[in-house]
């Protein structure tokens, strides 16, 4: 594809979910520049986005995703990334959350630099700024709903 349309911006449809437990998110911490964030990856093309999703949660970290509840669609121009190589992108991220899972959470990727619990009054502050919104709009609807 960048080959036809170089370095020009495309639109992509990503797909992620919010793994939690309780009060707490699994974050993963980014191997390309280590900010955390919540697990998913770009759909392939015919793809349903909660397959999209349980897909990147095992290639990623090799967990089982079971139900998945849609939390939001998140669009505009903060979600542009402009990638050191000069290729713009403007995704479409279709999140959801999900406290059922299993399996034993590992690295399988090379994508992904650590795992870590946080607790919603504790998350990091450096979250990836597409994921900043959904993961701070979830912990303060956990709150309310833990309150």
């Amino acid at each position: 594809m960048r080959r036809l349309v170089g370095h020009r911006p495309l639109m992509l449809v990503g797909a992620g979910v919010i793994l939690y437990r309780g009060r707490q998110l699994l974050l993963q911490k980014r191997a390309d520049d280590g900010t955390y964030g919540k697990h998913g990856g770009i759909m392939d093309i015919e793809e349903i986005a909660e397959d999209a999703c349980r897909r990147e949660v095992m290639e990623e970290i090799g967990l089982r995703v079971g139900k998945l509840t849609l939390f939001g669609v998140y669009t505009g121009p903060e979600m542009t990334v402009s990638y050191p190589n000069g290729d713009i992108a403007n995704y479409t991220d279709i999140v959801y959350v999900s406290d059922e899972f299993d399996g034993e959470p590992s690295l399988t990727d090379g994508e992904v630099a650590e795992l870590c619990w946080f607790d919603i009054d504790a998350l990091p502050e450096n979250l990836h700024f597409t994921d900043k919104r959904p993961i701070l709009e979830f912990a303060a609807r956990l709150k309310e709903q833990l309150c």
